[in-house]
């Protein structure tokens, strides 16, 4: 079986296939949702979005590329059953992607209850509404690599492990693929409608502001002459580009509308084992690219738990979806500190956006 090497996506996404699908994104307004919503928009489909009136960081990528001229849009909250079914009927979309969620660990201490809320309630209106909305052919649900038992060794997991949920953040993500598997078992699957879940973690690019995220932290502190406080400098991350995992997105969900008993299910995203480094080999990483003054310093907080380790094995989609990353660590980390150093130049970012996404992949 052919397997596409790095470099550009070119015949891994269909072009024709995207072009005038009307695509809903639940939580358009976040950092992947913007990615993701300027890559389907850069290929001609008609998206539509779900999300909270008001962005979640600021500044907003969703803002700064004037989504909002491109987009038919209502903001709402997920968890409302009776607007999220208004909302997806008047929209009568081809394609959902869900990924309005709260996304942060740390948060999810400090707010339990709403995290769990929005994360899974928000989850099974989305699965419960499309299962009566017949223009809908294939749903994809992002979660987390958050979601798998962590043993905390040196292991990649597979998608058949068992389910976790150390933290109110991880065990809502693990739920919420109990229930998109439960929904696609007793009801979409008769239907011949596909349902995947896509687990990922640590993704990076340009215009994340997100709190307690550790490159966004860095390009904050940076960007104020600061040094950034790394709480766990020997942890181990899977560092991948948006657009690496955004196209795998895209990947799947044709997949899925062609072949749904065959695509649909978990799968895993991630880079190549070489891009797995500890937060502090990112951190100096990152300073060789960054101008200016980038220094850190290390401070553990004891009252908080951290992953020491953590990664996913992908084979399945890279033989079931002839996938392989664009960007190799290095590329990775540089092309996302060069979007950052054309934002705060005042450079026209909406064009350098474009471009990294129409030189990569389309």
């Amino acid at each position: 079986m052919k397997i596409t090497r790095p470099g550009k996506f070119g015949d891994m996404v269909n072009k024709k296939f995207w072009k005038n699908k009307k695509v809903l994104i639940t939580g358009h307004t976040g950092f992947k949702g913007s990615w993701l919503s300027q890559i389907l928009i850069s290929l001609g489909s008609e998206v539509f979005g779900i999300s909270l009136k008001n962005p979640v960081s600021s500044p907003s990528l969703y803002k700064i590329l004037n989504l909002n001229k491109h987009i038919t849009d209502q903001k709402l909250d997920i968890t409302n059953f009776e607007r999220c079914r208004k909302a997806i009927r008047y929209f009568s979309p081809d394609i959902i992607i869900h990924m309005a969620a709260q996304p942060l660990v740390k948060l999810s201490y400090k707010m339990p209850y709403d995290t769990l809320k929005t994360n899974i309630i928000g989850t099974l209106n989305v699965l419960e509404v499309a299962r009566f909305q017949k223009s809908v052919k294939s749903i994809l649900i992002v979660t987390s690599d958050k979601c798998y038992q962590n043993l905390e060794q040196d292991y990649s997991y597979v998608e058949s492990d068992s389910m976790g949920g150390f933290d109110p953040y991880s065990a809502s993500k693990a739920c919420a693929e109990h229930i998109s598997s439960s929904y696609y078992n007793s009801y979409f699957k008769l239907d011949n409608i596909g349902v995947a879940t896509a687990r990922a973690g640590n993704v990076i690019a340009g215009g994340d502001w997100s709190e307690d995220r550790i490159f966004p932290d860095m390009i904050k502190a940076w960007v104020k002459n600061k040094s950034i406080v790394i709480r766990s400098p020997r942890s181990k991350r899977p560092w991948q580009h948006v657009l690496d995992v955004a196209t795998s997105y895209l990947k799947l969900v044709e997949s899925m509308c062609s072949n749904p008993g065959s695509f649909s299910g978990p799968w895993n995203f991630g880079p190549g084992p070489e891009n797995v480094k500890t937060v502090l080999t990112m951190v100096k990483t990152s300073q060789k690219y960054w101008d200016g003054i980038s220094n850190y310093v290390i401070k553990k907080d004891k009252n908080l738990h951290e992953t020491k380790i953590l990664k996913l094995d992908t084979t399945k989609a890279e033989k079931m979806l002839q996938i392989q990353p664009i960007f190799n660590y290095e590329n990775a980390i540089k092309n996302t500190l060069e979007w950052y150093k054309n934002y705060y130049s005042k450079n026209d970012i909406v064009n350098f956006t474009k471009n990294q996404i129409q030189n990569n992949i389309l």
